[in-house]
């Protein structure tokens, strides 16, 4: 039983590490575009011209 006095806290503080982390990916922008994702996988702006 005395592990729990370390284990609740530790969870706890990774809990609110996560969801910290989570509100700081919404503020940041991460999430809003997410049908540009998809067609960026296929443009093909990278492969070089074959004029040959």
């Amino acid at each position: 039983m005395d592990v729990l006095v370390f284990l609740i806290p530790i969870a706890l503080f990774l809990g609110a590490l996560g969801l910290i982390a989570f509100l700081w990916s919404l503020k940041s922008g991460q999430y809003d575009d997410l049908e540009g994702a998809k067609w960026r996988i296929l443009d093909d702006d990278d492969l070089p011209d074959r004029d040959a």
